[in-house]
């Protein structure tokens, strides 16, 4: 009886064999003729059988299957993205084996596979095709995860095409991974072109400047670090998403670790304001100003979130700083226009509170007459910002001195700004 076992045992493991056989035997054949699809169901078929296998069919198996998902560069993503896990299987496999037959044409694949995708994705990204070309990049970053850049590259154009599970999902990654994106870029001056060349190491940059002669002005540029960004990016993506304290706590660790970092103060500064909370982003953007406060724009922003919290002198001074800084910074002038104005609208209330009695009358007409000295205080600044500023086109300029000068009673001025303020709209500026 055990010698009858042994015989039953023996014919099957036979059989097996054959089976493994005639399905590699079919992935070859199919592969052969270019005909993929029978190739994949070859594939398929065989895999049922891989517990059997021996070590040397293991690998030509991953070796066959690699190449039948590929299909010469005609295959889907995602099986190619097979292929690039397949290719590691064997190669692991013909490593702990310690017999590398397929290996380095498993490392050629590779190569062209990666090839594949960067082209894929430069085509995707110079269409503006940003979807196509994040994903490419993501699977460069799979074939080779030291080329951490691609998967930056991939993260960056999710976030550019509203696809922000993704970036959000990149952009941890990297940060989990500690990348900084700082390399040191080798430049030349090609001197038939005139353009400036990058080269991938320094040895190639001084063979083409001191060698061959075809480059001048080599110059090395340390790249800076891209970390603060993918923070940044990080919490506008969780203010996108509604995560505000999710957002608050990513900026608050970039500024630990970035401190010095104006930029991380400011985007802190942008989020408080989406998240409502005006007074926090005014001293953010007054802490910014400190350090940087001959920048119109921050001072700007300070004079916007001074408005919001009350604090108009505060206000005042910060739009005259930016015209001051840029003269031509419309946005200032308007501004700084309207806290003249709105003080003037202030006294509406007691104005209208008012009866007919002769003191009231008396209280009346005072009252006005502050008011229209604040309406031509905002006009003047308005006038002296064109006098500035001739060649500027702005309707918002002339249609606020338009509204100005219709409260004041003014109609020839109101005529006259109202229809400049016509003619820009109408000219398209």
């Amino acid at each position: 009886m055990k010698k009858l076992m042994t015989l039953v045992l023996t014919l099957v493991l036979t059989t097996m064999s054959f089976a493994q056989k005639n399905e590699i035997k079919a992935i070859e054949k199919a592969l052969k003729g270019s005909n993929f699809s029978n190739a994949k169901s070859a594939v398929s078929a065989a895999e049922g059988l891989m517990a059997n296998m021996d070590d040397k069919t293991i690998s030509k198996f991953y070796f066959l299957k690699a190449k039948a998902l590929y299909a010469n560069g005609a295959a889907t993503d995602a099986d190619i993205e097979m292929a690039v896990s397949t290719l590691e299987q064997l190669k692991n496999h013909e490593a702990k084996i310690g017999k590398k037959k397929y290996t380095e044409q498993a490392d050629e694949i590779k190569t062209e596979i990666y090839n594949t995708f960067l082209k894929k994705a430069n085509d995707a990204f110079n269409k503006k095709n940003l979807g196509v070309a994040s994903k490419a990049y993501e699977n460069i970053y799979k074939i080779s995860p030291k080329d951490t850049i691609y998967l930056y590259n991939s993260a960056l154009l999710a976030a550019q095409n509203n696809d922000y599970d993704t970036s959000l999902k990149h952009f941890i990654k990297l940060k989990e991974l500690g990348y900084t994106g700082i390399k040191m870029n080798y430049t030349a001056v090609n001197k038939e072109t005139g353009g400036e060349e990058f080269f991938p190491e320094k040895a190639n940059r001084d063979f083409a400047v001191k060698t061959l002669k075809t480059h001048i002005k080599p110059v090395d540029k340390l790249e800076e670090s891209k970390r603060a960004n993918i923070v940044k990016n990080i919490a506008f993506i969780y203010v996108s998403q509604g995560k505000n304290e999710e957002a608050l706590t990513a900026i608050d660790d970039a500024r630990r670790e970035f401190p010095e970092d104006n930029n991380l103060v400011l985007t802190e500064a942008t989020i408080q304001i989406k998240v409502g909370n005006s007074e926090a982003a005014f001293e953010l953007f007054r802490e910014a100003l400190r350090r940087d406060p001959n920048n119109p724009d921050l001072n700007y922003n300070v004079g916007i979130t001074a408005m919001e919290v009350s604090q108009n002198e505060v206000a005042k001074e910060a739009f005259s700083n930016a015209l001051r800084i840029k003269p031509d910074y419309a946005n200032a002038a308007l501004n700084l226009s309207f806290l003249e104005v709105s003080k003037g609208n202030a006294l509406n209330d007691e104005m209208n509170s008012l009866g007919n009695s002769a003191a009231d009358n008396i209280r009346y007409d005072e009252l006005r007459e502050e008011k229209n000295v604040l309406f031509t205080a905002g006009a003047k600044i308005l006038e002296d910002f064109i006098s500035n500023n001739p060649s500027l086109q702005n309707a918002d300029i002339f249609n606020q001195l338009a509204n100005i000068y219709s409260a004041l009673g003014e109609v020839d001025k109101y005529k006259a700004n109202k229809a400049k303020a016509e003619e820009i709209k109408a000219a398209g500026n």
